[in-house]
């Protein structure tokens, strides 16, 4: 063989040689390169995933309502202030006069739905203090009147399963157990009717927490769970006393008004309230006629 194609075949070697290394580093290059693009791909797809997983909670996080609707939330003001300043004897509120109309002992088939109609037509909003049993007894009607009073804007707080003020405050001092299981099955009850998106903070001891002793247990269970009792600066005295008229019922609210700049009118809606019921329109516009603004609690 000669010199010369001795040395072309060498070179074709070496071209060869050549061109596989190069094929094997362009190969190599895509291999990492693709091995990239798929990590990226793997990444955005996570992102994506936990966005999506994000929003999801967002939107659940949304559907959750305390004490009010999402609809209601625009009358609502915070109890814990309202709270805080009751306990101090405190009713000023900086020049501006609001009131907030709280029923108690609720719902009745008689007496709520005349109440729910008077706020509907004056277009004012309320607190209802519920009472469990009373509910209970009162059937599906009485379970839709609660519906009604949440999904029309108002309020809805506990006020006790049972209002057995004997179990709850035996010898007139608190029985924590017995309390945070009654108004428990309240809550549970409340969340039944109203769907499993349903809670409030609110509540409003029997008796009012005035009225009895021992309740240290009691300010340690609501600030460990951001809960609030509330009870009252004024009242139209329909549970006080000898029965009274509907007139007798707006002067009592005046009369315990009077002064104030945040006022918590105590009533009830429950059976044998009828005259509460006839009052309401004449007590609403008592406290439109001085310029207060109609709040709830939450």
């Amino acid at each position: 063989m000669s010199k010369k194609r001795i040395n072309k075949k060498r070179i074709n070697k070496k071209r060869a040689a050549l061109v596989l290394f190069a094929g094997l580093t362009v190969f190599g290059i895509l291999n990492k390169t693709w091995a990239y693009v798929d990590s990226q791909i793997q990444i955005k797809a996570e992102q994506e995933r936990m966005e999506e997983e994000r929003i999801k909670a967002e939107e659940e996080k949304k559907k959750y309502t305390v004490g009010v609707s999402h609809e209601g939330k625009k009358y609502s003001y915070d109890a814990n202030i309202v709270a805080d300043k009751l306990s101090k004897y405190d009713y000023s509120n900086n020049g501006e006069k609001v009131v907030f109309l709280t029923f108690d002992d609720g719902t009745s088939k008689t007496n709520t739905p005349k109440v729910l109609k008077t706020l509907k037509e004056e277009n004012v909003k309320a607190t209802f203090f519920l009472t469990g049993q009373n509910i209970e007894n009162g059937g599906e009607e009485a379970k839709e009147l609660v519906r009604q009073e949440f999904n029309e804007g108002h309020a809805i707080a506990n006020h006790s399963y049972s209002h057995n003020v004997k179990s709850l405050y035996p010898g007139r001092t608190l029985d924590i157990k017995a309390f945070k299981a009654d108004f428990e099955k309240n809550d549970k009850l409340l969340k039944d009717i109203l769907g499993k998106y349903f809670s409030t903070r609110v509540i409003r001891c029997p008796g009012g927490y005035m009225s009895w002793k021992g309740m240290e247990p009691l300010d340690k269970y609501l600030k460990a769970n951001n809960m609030v009792s509330v009870d009252w600066t004024s009242l139209n005295a329909d549970a006080e006393g000898k029965r009274k008229n509907a007139a007798e019922l707006l002067d009592y609210t005046i009369k315990t008004s009077k002064g104030k700049e945040m006022v918590v009118l105590l009533m009830h809606d429950t059976y044998g309230k009828e005259e509460t019921a006839k009052a309401l329109p004449s007590i609403i516009k008592y406290f439109k006629d001085n310029g207060y603004e109609f709040k709830t609690l939450s």
